[in-house]
């Protein structure tokens, strides 16, 4: 099913849209709505919809402007106008942004059914298309793209001279022209061996970026996409970067059976530093590899994790293993020190002491570096009963070896997942006080925590494990059922006081919610 959402200043035609028609029945799901373009705007951003039917004149931000920025950071979504102005020059604007239908006010829901079906049709033909890879694989091996990729990755790698670079990227027809630069990384990871997931991969985001300007993207392995933002303004740039890691996680994840984590690298001002931009980011996917889920990841992020992670001792090559390992490590690690136990079998208990005892300290180190504390964590391991009994036989050795080596990479991803603590318990306190102001939105709380809007939104998501949107709208419901059990409020005032512009929305997602009407619910409590 498709998403859509709706933006129109006049509650009446919201309601009537939403109740009118059968979603489900007609194959969509209602995916939120809005009063005003700059809500809107930060609804979508978190809620990214496949479909958002607006009216052309709001105010604030009209309909016109909230489709050209939408259309830049999101660019799958299709737009439908609607207006009751039957003007020439506001159809031509609408068909310059990119949307797909047009329609006059008044209409019935039929005449806006069989727009939301003609949109549906193009999505589903798009969809058919991306299973059908043949061309798009041709055209990836065609010569001049070949070049295209190998002069790339000549670029973000280093090893090629700044004249050389900027010759070849006009015989390439490669725009490099920019005040500022910042190279990401997106590495995919399939959920199952199958090697078409990648070659579909490949032409997804392909394609997703072919129409930007502001972008230049290749893949410099089958499963690292590798993106130069370029821009002329250092303040917008960053924003840039979430927009697009954002687009390839929702073009990825909602059609391709895997997860994708991307590295984003710090801002440079020439050309000839790409390569450090480009190196910066590789350094942070390194140090991501051991999720397994999506993730939105730059160097300011892991800077702030624990300036310790960065600078951990180099001559002590197991502490710089289990910086970086993933789950499946364990078992080489093991492995190895098998090994070495099976060629000194003969002295088995001393050996694998000293083996014991080097991972204790290596994990000793590195919960140090990370700003813990081993006698907290794990202080079991620092008794010489736990190594007496460690080394008693092969068998207890590797049980022991396993459990501490899961216990510590347990520990580092905790501790790096959960970087953001600062910033979310101040968002959310925030919320706390404010959630009944109507202006309270993605943009409001994200100024109050002194991050932009996507970055907040992606650390949002992924330290709390739901969007801010769903959070926001959850603590309004509960505070709403507060209301309907201890007051006699009627519910539209009960709407108002959680936050909701318009009662109907309020009892529309209050229903979604709970599975109970507000008056089936207070009927429920007070029984």
């Amino acid at each position: 099913m498709y998403s859509v959402f709706i933006v129109d200043d006049e509650n009446i035609v919201l309601d009537g849209i939403r109740k009118k028609i059968d979603w489900e029945s007609a194959g969509f799901t209602f995916a939120g709505q809005a009063t005003d373009g700059e809500l809107a705007f930060s609804m979508i951003q978190e809620i990214k919809p496949d479909i958002l039917i607006t009216d052309i004149k709001m105010p604030f931000m009209d309909g016109l402007e909230l489709s050209r920025m939408l259309k830049k950071i999101q660019p799958w979504i299709r737009i439908i106008i609607l207006s009751g102005h039957d003007e020439f020059d506001y159809a031509k604007k609408a068909i310059s942004i990119g949307v797909e239908d047009y329609i006059l006010k008044p209409f019935t829901p039929d005449e806006l059914l069989s727009s939301l079906n003609n949109v549906a049709a193009v999505l589903d033909k798009e969809r058919k298309q991306f299973s059908d890879i043949t061309h798009m694989k041709e055209e990836l091996e065609s010569n001049i793209f070949l070049l295209r990729e190998k002069f790339l990755s000549d670029l973000v790698l280093g090893t090629i001279d700044t004249a050389s670079c900027m010759q070849r990227a006009e015989e390439l027809q490669i725009n490099l022209i920019a005040h500022y630069y910042i190279v990401s990384i997106s590495e995919i990871h399939p959920l199952n061996n199958n090697p078409s997931i990648l070659q579909e991969a490949k032409a997804r985001l392909l394609s997703l970026v072919k129409n930007r300007i502001d972008c230049i993207a290749f893949f410099i392995a089958p499963d690292k996409f590798v993106s130069i933002i370029k821009s002329n303004s250092d303040t917008v740039i960053e924003d840039d970067c979430y927009n697009l890691a954002e687009a390839i996680e929702h073009e990825l994840s909602k059609n391709i059976d895997c997860t994708v984590v991307t590295a984003i690298g710090y801002s440079v001002e020439h050309v000839s530093h790409i390569t450090n931009s480009y190196k910066d980011a590789e350094h942070v996917l390194k140090l991501c590899n051991f999720w397994n889920k999506n993730r939105i990841v730059n160097t300011v992020d892991i800077k702030k994790s624990s300036d310790g992670l960065l600078s951990l001792q180099e001559n002590d090559p197991l502490v710089d293993r289990l910086k970086y390992a993933g789950d499946g490590e364990i078992d080489n690690i093991i492995s190895q020190y098998l090994e070495l136990l099976q060629d000194n079998s003969d002295h088995f208990p001393v050996i694998a002491s000293y083996l014991l005892v080097d991972v204790i300290m290596a994990v000793s180190k590195l919960i140090e570096d990370l700003g813990g504390n081993i006698k907290d964590i794990m202080p079991e391991i620092l008794t010489h009963k736990f190594v007496d009994n460690a080394v008693q036989n092969q068998e207890t050795f590797i049980t022991e070896i396993r459990r501490v080596l899961t216990s510590i990479l347990k520990y580092r991803n905790s501790k790096m997942q959960g970087r953001y603590g600062d910033v979310i318990l101040k968002a959310k306190n925030y919320i706390e006080k404010n959630y009944a102001n109507q202006d309270t939105c993605l943009h409001s709380v994200a100024d109050e925590v002194h991050l932009s809007p996507n970055h907040f939104s992606t650390i949002f998501s992924q330290e709390c494990g739901i969007t801010f949107i769903e959070y926001l709208t959850t603590v309004r419901v509960e505070q709403a059922k507060k209301l309907l059990r201890n007051t006699d409020l009627k519910g539209s005032d009960i709407a108002y006081e959680a936050g909701f512009s318009d009662p109907h929305y309020f009892s529309f997602i209050f229903k979604k919610t709970t599975g109970l009407s507000p008056r089936e619910y207070r009927n429920n409590e007070t029984n």
